[in-house]
């Protein structure tokens, strides 16, 4: 097991959901942490709590991964003494809508490959050429069930996590030789804000989406990506796809009798 203290992690997305659960798993082993979202009150409140409970550094900043010159400017700006990045999560991502295509909102469509697909691409580009000039470091990639298989009315979401997968699969080539890892964690159903997000804050329909079974959680999968992590320098865990016991394929799930 590789030890992650005094590491720098650096965590998008990180005020709620995956992203917290991964500041917190990380936090507790050691790792200092970089947290961005666009909940910056969040972020400060979890940053405090981190910090009292755990001896790292914590700087957390608001960003919105949407936002490629934001994205320039934040890392560019960062003080001295985060700018060497060991692990990059971008966790950031979101789902909007369950629509057939010729009925879908274009501003949910234009939301969710923003985030997913190009905010990805921006934090990576502003985060990876330090780590290829030192020859060293990590970058963990938030997928899904949903990059591997489709499912009715999740098209333009299907999408961007395929396009992930590709973009994980893509930069593992890029990066040959350089002792960068990249790892793609690509889970199931975990009961987290997403489906209230996806429903425009519908909690009731929400709720529906974990109804009679019981879904993973956001502490699960921050175990998996520590997990990922925490393997020796050689070992490299490009997909992990997880899923609760419940849960056989984005199409088939338990619900009880």
């Amino acid at each position: 097991m590789e030890s992650l203290k005094d590491k720098i992690v650096f965590i998008t997305g990180a005020s709620s959901g995956i992203g917290e659960a991964c500041a917190k798993a990380f936090a507790r082993e050691g790792a200092h942490l970089l947290m961005a979202a666009r909940r910056e009150e969040r972020l400060r409140t979890l940053g405090a709590a981190l910090s009292r409970a755990h001896p790292v550094r914590v700087h957390s900043f608001a960003l919105d991964v949407r936002d490629q010159e934001a994205v320039s400017r934040a890392i560019d700006a960062l003080p001295e003494q985060w700018r060497s990045i060991d692990i990059l999560i971008n966790n950031a991502g979101l789902s909007r809508g369950l629509d057939k295509v010729h009925e879908g909102s274009i501003q949910d469509w234009e939301e969710m490959i923003d985030t997913n697909v190009k905010g990805l691409l921006y934090v990576t580009r502003a985060v990876l050429p330090s780590m290829a000039r030192r020859k060293s470091g990590h970058v963990i990639n938030l997928g899904s069930i949903a990059g591997h298989q489709l499912y009715p009315n999740g098209n333009v979401y299907c999408a961007t996590k395929h396009a992930v997968k590709a973009l994980s699969e893509g930069l593992r080539m890029d990066l040959l030789g350089t002792n960068i890892r990249v790892s793609s964690v690509d889970p199931g159903l975990v009961e987290t804000e997403f489906s209230r997000v996806r429903f425009h804050g519908d909690v009731a329909r929400a709720a529906k989406t974990y109804e009679n079974m019981r879904p993973l959680l956001a502490d699960d999968i921050a175990e998996v990506i520590l997990f990922c992590a925490t393997r020796p320098a050689h070992v490299d865990l490009a997909e992990v796809i997880v899923m609760p016991t419940d849960q056989a394929s984005v199409n088939h799930v338990y619900r009880g009798t």
